[in-house]
C-alpha cells in the first residue's frame, strides 16, 4: 500500500504504460483519475479497476481540457497527490523532410505543451496541499536520438530538460518533478517507432536492447511507483532510463 490515500492523475492511461501505471497505483492503495483521449477504453479500464477509479475524456493539448480533467479529480477524490504527464504522439520512422507541420503541431502539443498545462493546473494545488509529485512519461530518444525520429527525439529531449528545471523550481514547494525514459514496447506506438511492425524489424530492434528485451507497460508501472511514492522522497530532476541498457 505504498500510495495509500494519494490521488494520482494519469494522462493517456487507456493503453500502452499508463494503463499499466494506473492499475499498478491503484494495487497500491492509490485512487486513480484515469484521462484519455479515446473515451470508450478510458471507461473500461476505469470499470476494471473498480470504486478507486474514475475516468474522464481528455485532449491534453487543450487548456480548458486540462482544467476540466484537474475540475473531475478534486470534485471526486479531492485532492491530487500525483500528476503523470503520459499521453504522448510520434510521427513514423522516416526522413525528417517528409513530416508534414500538422503532425509536427501534434507531437509539440501532446508531447511538450500538455506538461505545461498540466503544471498550471496541478501546480497551485500540489502547493496548498504541502508538496506532490510530477512525472512524465519522456523516452530514451530524448537521451539518445537515433536518426529516423528526429522531432519526436527533440520533443522528449525538451520533456527531459522542462522536468529537471521545474524539479529546481518547484523543490522549496515540496514539490518532485522526475521522467521515465523507456526503451520502446509493444504500445500502439511501436510500429510508428519502428517503421513498419514486421518479425524482422522487431527483431532487429531487440537486438539493440542489451538485454534482449522490449519494455512492458508493467516496467515502467513499476518505476512510476517507485518515483510517486514516498520511498523516492529525496528524488527530484532525474530521467531514470527503463531501457534493458539500450542508452549504454
Amino acid at each position: 500500500m505504498r500510495l495509500k490515500d494519494k490521488v494520482a492523475v494519469v494522462t493517456g492511461a487507456a493503453s500502452g504504460f499508463g494503463e499499466g501505471m494506473v492499475r499498478r497505483f491503484a494495487e497500491e492503495g492509490a485512487r486513480v483519475v484515469v484521462a484519455d483521449i479515446n473515451e470508450k477504453e478510458a471507461e473500461r479500464v476505469a470499470s476494471e479497476i473498480g470504486k478507486a477509479a474514475i475516468w474522464v475524456q481528455t485532449d491534453v493539448a487543450i487548456r480548458s481540457e486540462m482544467d476540466e480533467l484537474v475540475y473531475a479529480a478534486k470534485s471526486a477524490f479531492g485532492r491530487i497527490d500525483i500528476m503523470v504527464n503520459n499521453a504522448g504522439y510520434t510521427h513514423r520512422n522516416g526522413d525528417m523532410l517528409k513530416v508534414d507541420e500538422h503532425v509536427f503541431d501534434l507531437i509539440y502539443a501532446v508531447n511538450m505543451k500538455a506538461i505545461y498545462h498540466a503544471a498550471l493546473a496541478v501546480v497551485p494545488i500540489m502547493e496548498r496541499q504541502g508538496g506532490g509529485s510530477i512525472l512524465t512519461t519522456a523516452s530514451t530518444a530524448g537521451l539518445r536520438p537515433r536518426p529516423g525520429l528526429t522531432w519526436y527525439n527533440a520533443s522528449k529531449g525538451w520533456a527531459i530538460t522542462a522536468t529537471k528545471s521545474m524539479a529546481v523550481e518547484l523543490a522549496p514547494k515540496n514539490i518532485r518533478v522526475n521522467c521515465l525514459c523507456p526503451v520502446a514496447g509493444q504500445t500502439g506506438m511501436l510500429a510508428q517507432f519502428m517503421g513498419e511492425d514486421t518479425p524482422e524489424m522487431r527483431e532487429k530492434f531487440r537486438a539493440s536492447i542489451p538485454l534482449g528485451r522490449l519494455s512492458t507497460p508493467l516496467d515502467i508501472a513499476n518505476a512510476a511507483l517507485w518515483l510517486v511514492s514516498d520511498e523516492a522522497a529525496l528524488v527530484t530532476g532525474v530521467a531514470l532510463e527503463v531501457d534493458g541498457g539500450r542508452c549504454i
